[in-house]
């Protein structure tokens, strides 16, 4: 593990990411202090963090703290709080971000994001956490020495009655591709290419997302890989991505794990990854909050957030 020297950065949040994000901070050394709203989910950050939390909001912190706002922050908070906190980070001065996935909850809201940050020149950062996973940086590996990929595949199927109950605000579940699903997209597309054409089809409707529940579509990537996805929000399945070199087939399923199938073998197997890290911390978090901190390696802008969503819309059928 590196240690991180100073200055202090800003923890946005309080919350189950903002308590993974302290344990990863405090396990690098890095000092942080953090700001959050609640008094209960402040407390219970206290309780399991062992570090105070200024209550009061960002808004009421950052107007009373003008002379002591740092220049790094990581936000962590609910979906629909996450692009207006970086606003109000980049207008009191804050030029390094990591905006936790998906940075926003639609396009008019990522781009107003994305063009404050361009005006201000401050460096926003949207975490993808299981681009860090140890099976991907594995798979990533295995797909260089095979000479790239050839083509894929990927399911985003959502627990429907999970999010159905669940008490996230309807303008969230409204946008659950974006929200939730956006993370096996993004690994798929970082492992496999970005989209040149693709072809998308809808069916169905739940009572939480009347706009589709049945999704299915193929296309070709930049990198002329072949590309295919499926998810059934309304029937059985689990997240998951299949990637096709010449030599193999890696399995990601679940997508902590890497299993692969050497061509012309039935056999399927386990690969064997270090992931220690990914144990002790929330998978690909260290990984993550490493690469924010020093090299920006395999984080996705703000910008490239933006241009994702068009294909994202795509998907969904925007």
């Amino acid at each position: 593990m590196i240690t991180i020297p100073s200055p202090k950065i800003l923890l946005v949040g309080t919350g189950h990411m903002a308590k993974a994000y302290a344990q990863v901070l405090k396990a690098v050394k890095k000092d942080f202090f953090t700001v959050g709203r609640g008094d209960q989910s402040a407390s219970a950050f206290e309780q399991a963090t062992g570090r105070p939390v200024a209550r009061g909001g960002l808004k009421n912190w950052l107007t009373e703290n003008t002379d002591q706002v740092p220049s790094t922050a990581i936000v962590a908070v609910d979906e629909e709080q996450l692009s207006p906190s970086a606003r109000l980070l980049i207008q009191h001065g804050v030029k390094s971000i990591l905006l936790e996935k998906p940075g926003g909850l639609n396009r008019p809201d990522l781009e107003k994001t994305q063009r404050i940050a361009e005006k201000k020149k401050a460096r926003v950062f949207v975490a993808y956490n299981r681009r860090f996973y140890a099976s991907t940086l594995k798979a990533k590996e295995i797909i260089k020495k095979d000479g790239g990929v050839i083509s894929f595949n990927f399911d985003f199927t959502e627990r429907s009655s999970l999010i159905e109950k669940s008490n996230k605000p309807t303008l969230v579940k409204k946008e659950w591709l974006l929200a939730n699903s956006s993370h096996v997209l993004d690994l798929a597309f970082f492992l496999g290419g970005k989209p040149k054409k693709i072809n998308s089809y809808l069916a169905g409707g739940l009572s939480w997302h009347p706009r589709a529940s049945v999704y299915a579509g193929a296309g070709i990537s930049q990198s002329k890989a072949l590309f295919s996805y499926h998810a059934n929000w309304a029937s059985a399945g689990r997240w998951s991505v299949e990637i096709m070199t010449s030599k193999h087939k890696l399995i990601f399923r679940p997508l902590e794990k890497l299993h692969i199938q050497k061509t012309g073998s039935m056999d399927i197997e386990e690969v064997k990854i270090n992931d220690q890290l990914d144990i002790k911390f929330k998978p690909g978090l260290y990984r993550l909050v490493e690469s924010f901190l020093t090299s920006q390696n395999n984080l996705p802008s703000i910008i490239e957030q933006v241009k994702n969503l068009k294909y994202y819309n795509l998907i969904d059928g925007k």
